[in-house]
């Protein structure tokens, strides 16, 4: 055998074990978020490390850092988009400054429940916002519930003009700022883990917030009143980076993303657990006391708040929010 046949049998030996080699590194997947481990979306950080490690063996290895170990709420986009990570689950008013669509899911009291906010995202037009972001390489996977919000004050909020002059804490969305604006309220964006701080100083004397906040914060021992408005819901969406999804072999994506409508199921099944719980948690405490909205305080409320509906409609989307407002059973 010639030297030049060896050399090449050789080299094509060499160039097999290499791309062996290659093809058994695992895909890495780093999945970032902020809150603690103990909660729905940390459980389902944990949920989706434990069925990816059960069901792809070493092609794909899950890595969770919980409470902002990795990335904060003011640089895990851009660490995401970088390639730096490549799972969050960030709060969908995050989204403000790479879609408006979005903003459909903070219009007050378009949504009269949290069954009318799942059959929305089972829609055709909300799973097309899981792509909206797509020129900005932000590839949406599924939406995470954090439940319906209420609201929380120094003094009872029964119908809209008892809000006037009040200071809420909110998170950074104009809707929300537009939404408090419109019954005559300010608002303040706080950090989460700042609020209870700012109502015990009365920066702020409300904030909205899902039973679950209001517990695990213990915004009842600064808060007399909460009213149980179910004026609006608060939303994650799981997410990638698009180059990075979209890589990954189409078999292993395919698992990735079944194990993914999994876990979602779960997520969203804890939340609703927990904020149940939260709501029985915050009556025996008795340390707020619960108001509850008659039919027509709450359609008062509605039709108080329903100018920020008109305000964002154009960019929200016209299409978007006729099928939103599709999916309530009145």
């Amino acid at each position: 055998m010639s030297k030049s046949v060896i050399y090449i049998a050789l080299t094509a030996l060499m160039l097999v074990c290499t791309n062996s080699a290659v093809a058994a590194e695992p895909i890495v997947i780093k999945f970032s978020h902020v809150v603690a481990d103990d909660t729905p979306k940390g459980r389902g950080g944990l949920l989706f490390k434990q069925l990816v490690e059960e069901r792809l063996g070493d092609k794909v290895k899950v890595e969770v850092y919980p409470n902002s170990t990795l990335f904060g709420d003011d640089d895990e986009l851009q660490a995401l988009r970088d390639g730096k990570v490549q799972l969050l689950a960030p709060s969908l008013s995050k989204f403000d400054a790479y879609t408006k669509q979005l903003q459909v899911y903070d219009l007050p009291f378009l949504f009269d429940d949290l069954e009318a906010v799942k059959r929305f995202q089972k829609r055709e037009k909300s799973r097309e916002l899981l792509r909206s972001m797509a020129a900005y390489d932000i590839y949406g996977l599924a939406y995470w519930n954090n439940g319906m919000k209420q609201l929380s004050a120094n003094r009872a909020l029964k119908l809209p003009a008892d809000a006037k002059g009040l200071a809420f804490r909110i998170q950074p969305s104009p809707v929300l700022e537009a939404q408090f604006a419109q019954i005559g309220a300010t608002t303040s964006k706080i950090a989460f883990s700042e609020t209870l701080a700012a109502l015990q100083k009365g920066t702020v004397q409300g904030a909205e917030n899902p039973w679950s906040n209001l517990a695990s914060q213990k915004l009842d021992s600064a808060q007399p009143f909460i009213t149980e408005t179910n004026h609006g819901s608060l939303n994650y969406m799981l997410i990638s980076n698009s180059k990075f999804w979209v890589s990954i072999p189409y078999q292993v994506r395919t698992q990735l993303e079944a194990i993914i409508e999994e876990v979602s199921f779960k997520v969203n099944q804890d939340a609703e657990e927990l904020n149940r719980k939260s709501r029985e948690q915050i009556a025996a405490a008795g340390r707020a006391q619960i108001l509850t909205l008659t039919p027509e305080q709450r359609e008062a409320w509605r039709e108080a708040m329903r100018p920020v509906w008109q305000r964002f409609e154009a960019e929200i989307g016209a299409d978007v929010l006729r099928a939103a407002q599709t999916v309530n059973r009145r």
